[in-house]
């Protein structure tokens, strides 16, 4: 398992993750505080796709993904001062 958030506690992205292609796993738990934790997909890392709603979470969530093979990134938005969101691959 790759940790690509760990305690994050303002809007952004996380670091870029080598995906080689397959099925995963995202996991993302913590205190949202409204906010929104998303897997998003790029095949150039500089363009970026949201996945879908199976990997788009504002709650303690698991989903699964098949993708090529890509960049991932989590993406938070709508962090308020109560939010503290880890997730991993």
């Amino acid at each position: 398992m790759a940790t690509i958030l760990s305690g994050a506690t303002a809007n952004g992205s996380s670091a870029v993750v080598e995906w080689t292609g397959g099925t995963g796993t995202f996991w993302a738990w913590g205190s949202f505080g409204g906010a929104t934790v998303a897997l998003e997909a790029s095949p150039d890392g500089a363009t970026w796709f949201p996945i879908g709603q199976a990997v788009s979470f504002n709650q303690n969530g698991v989903g699964g993904f098949a993708l090529g093979p890509c960049k991932l990134r989590a993406s938070l938005s709508g962090a308020t001062g109560t939010t503290n969101v880890s997730a991993i691959l």
